[in-house]
């Protein structure tokens, strides 16, 4: 099932330090707090897969820690998951750990108060890093600390109709996608031989996560692996920025991907022949569509091993009313063993961040050769940067996005020059 997609209001994570006496760890002696053993609250996402998991991981620990038992629930219902959680810090009453912690906000809730950093803990740091390898740079916070445990990413390539290729006269087998210029290409032959409607339909609404599905794993691949701000800069009014939006823009002027909402599931009825997805469309489509998957596009011609893309993760973070910390960073490390990383790669799809991970899994990869691509893509993802007013700063880059790209309303590189000034002010005074 495909993870439900990340909603965020400003208003919900966008919280000034000034909230974070409201937060749940005030009063809370952090040191006493971090040794504390006993009973923890959690809550899991409601992907149906990833709550079967969790009630499994859930009775397994608690079989053997009859003194620290774990009681675990769905997310409760919300408007957004990240409105729920940010309510709850400020009431005190967030459980312990929350397995559905989006990158995009742990900013806003580490401003809130509400985190934890695991740094506290005399191995915390260290266990992240063994685990996660050198992608675990990507989830410090600006002070240096990690206020989240990269858990599961679902690294962003494109599906293809592999029917609808071979009805257009193309090589279902070795699709001409490796470049712009023969993904664009395609995507003309795609429509002009009335296959499907358009040959690509990413969501053209102006949610600022949105862009993560278009611009930015085909930024994150043109550039070699950088993230929309580094050090307080921006990093894509650049000649990898500007290409993709060069791109893109041909690909809407040609009609060939949609600007109108799209109430449905595009690529599975046929609307559309392409699709940006991640591991968990290899369930969703399973029997419905007859796929293929590859990297996504650049420039130039690069060995699919080289590129990189966007993670989608969701992460594991502790909340600062959990008083019984040691019993919950116990429980985290447990549910990201070996063991337990392997169960959720089985039951849901999702790649869990560790080293090694085709190799630590080779059995599963072997019958299940329809993950190997997206477990090889998992070594190179480019998160959201963890850096204050990250939604503001995601969402002045999609109102430039769509105004020049999406609906061609303006020049998209002088926007994206403007987006830069913008979102450099926002960076500086974070």
């Amino acid at each position: 099932m495909k993870p439900t997609p990340i909603v965020l209001s400003i208003a919900a994570v966008g919280l000034s330090v000034l909230t974070a006496c409201g937060g749940g760890g005030s009063g809370t002696n952090v040191t006493k707090a971090a040794q504390a053993h006993g009973p923890i609250k959690i809550w899991y996402s409601n992907n149906p897969d990833e709550v079967a998991w969790g009630k499994a991981a859930v009775a397994a620990w608690n079989a053997s820690h009859p003194k620290e038992t774990v009681s675990g629930e769905e997310i409760p219902a919300g408007k957004t998951s990240e409105e729920v959680i940010t309510a709850a810090i400020t009431a005190g009453t967030e459980p312990c750990l929350i397995l559905n912690t989006a990158p995009a906000a742990v900013p806003g809730f580490q401003a809130q108060g509400g985190l934890v950093p695991l740094n506290d803990f005399p191995d915390g740091a260290k266990y992240i890093e063994s685990r996660t390898g050198a992608r675990a740079s990507q989830y410090k916070s600006p002070d240096g600390k990690y206020y989240q445990l990269p858990w599961k990413s679902n690294p962003v390539m494109i599906f293809f109709n592999k029917k609808l290729f071979a009805k257009a006269g193309l090589d279902p087998k070795n699709p001409p996608l490796h470049t712009n210029a023969q993904f664009l290409d395609t995507a003309k032959k795609l429509v002009a031989a009335k296959v499907s409607k358009y040959a690509i339909y990413p969501a053209p609404t102006s949610e600022f996560f949105q862009s993560w599905f278009d611009f930015y794993p085909m930024f994150a691949a043109e550039s070699g692996g950088k993230p929309l701000v580094a050090d307080g800069k921006s990093q894509f009014d650049t000649p990898a920025g500007q290409s993709v939006a060069r791109f893109w823009r041909s690909i809407y002027a040609g009609n060939l991907a949609g600007t109108e909402k799209y109430n449905g599931d595009a690529f599975a009825d046929g609307v559309a022949a392409m699709a940006t997805v991640g591991p968990w469309a290899v369930n969703v489509y399973k029997g419905k569509v007859d796929w293929g998957v590859v990297p996504v596009p650049t420039s130039q011609a690069m060995p699919a091993n080289s590129i990189h893309t966007f993670s989608d993760a969701k992460n594991i973070g502790m909340y600062a009313s959990c008083k019984n910390r040691g019993t919950a960073w116990d429980f985290t490390k447990f549910i990201t063993s070996v063991d337990q990383d392997g169960k959720l790669l089985g039951k849901t799809g999702q790649m869990p961040m560790r080293t090694n991970l085709q190799q630590t899994y080779a059995d599963y990869f072997a019958k299940n050769p329809a993950y190997n691509d997206f477990a090889a893509q998992a070594d190179r993802i480019v998160e959201v940067p963890s850096i204050p007013n990250s939604v503001t700063i995601w969402q002045t880059f999609r109102d430039a996005w769509s105004r020049s790209v999406i609906f061609g309303k303006s020049d998209p590189l002088q926007e994206l020059h403007t987006a830069a000034t913008k979102i450099d002010g926002l960076a500086k005074h974070s």
